[in-house]
């Protein structure tokens, strides 16, 4: 599977996705307590509707942004959807009201659900051969999957040494990265055709060829199901949450070398 780093072009866009994963991770942790900060016992229902508008984004935006993707100035759109992500990402720290987190984090995740699409899109050019282009759609798999490990490890060790804020500071130097990283690599022009049909076809067409196919239907109704029982455990766990944001916000209050926490029952 790593064999396809060793073209350089995907191998740059590889780490830009990877680093802007593990930069939003840590936002996704310090926004939590940045809940908690403003609407204390609330934060709950604060950082469940935060989610739920990341959600909105992506069902929104992605789908008009992956039906012309194949007509956009590529490089020049990662690149303008890290630099948007970067500054929202500065700008988080200074928030003060529910409602701004709302509007930010609308932003940031429209911006993410326009990179998301653009960057699969690239793929199959820079990566010709089909069996290079599954072991890449793997791997970029394979990061997604990681950085639900990695980065709430990586920012609880932060947070023994620096302010929840200074998180919202690693995201934007990872957006950064992730810019420059891309600004780094000539892409290649893209050899898809334009799809025909106005803007309903285009964003409903991969929809449709889904629910079309027999064996993706199955899966669907697997992963609708996995969903559910997910969803009721975290309703579940969600009960906690405000305890294990107290914890979190007296870890940052304690000396450097007396910095633990104890497990939630």
């Amino acid at each position: 599977m790593l064999d396809v780093l060793a073209n350089r072009t995907y191998r740059h866009l590889f780490l830009a996705q990877v680093i802007a994963l593990v930069g939003t991770g840590l936002a996704t942790v310090a926004l939590g307590l940045l809940a908690f900060e403003i609407a204390g016992a609330n934060a709950g229902a604060v950082l469940g509707t935060a989610m739920a508008i990341k959600m909105v984004a992506y069902i929104g935006v992605a789908p008009m942004v992956g039906a012309y993707a194949s007509r956009l100035p590529r490089k020049t759109f990662l690149v303008a959807m890290d630099v948007v992500r970067g500054l929202v990402a500065l700008t988080l720290p200074f928030v003060d009201q529910v409602w701004q987190i709302y509007l930010l984090i609308f932003i940031l995740q429209s911006a993410s659900a326009g990179f998301t699409p653009t960057f699969q899109a690239t793929i199959p050019d820079v990566l010709s051969d089909e069996k290079d282009y599954t072991r890449a759609l793997s791997l970029s798999r394979l990061a997604y999957d990681m950085e639900s490990l990695v980065s709430p490890i990586l920012a609880a060790a932060l947070l023994g040494i620096m302010s929840f804020h200074w998180l919202f500071s690693g995201t934007a130097i990872g957006f950064a990265c992730s810019a420059l990283l891309v600004l780094s690599v000539t892409l290649p022009r893209t050899t898809a055709k334009a799809q025909p049909g106005g803007i309903y076809d285009k964003t409903t067409q991969g929809t449709r060829q889904y629910l079309k196919t027999p064996r993706l239907r199955g899966l669907l109704a697997v992963t609708l199901a996995a969903a559910a029982a997910s969803a009721s455990h975290r309703q579940h766990a969600g009960t906690s949450k405000p305890e294990i944001m107290r914890r979190l916000r007296r870890l940052e209050k304690r000396p450097s070398g007396t910095r633990h926490i104890r497990p939630v029952c």
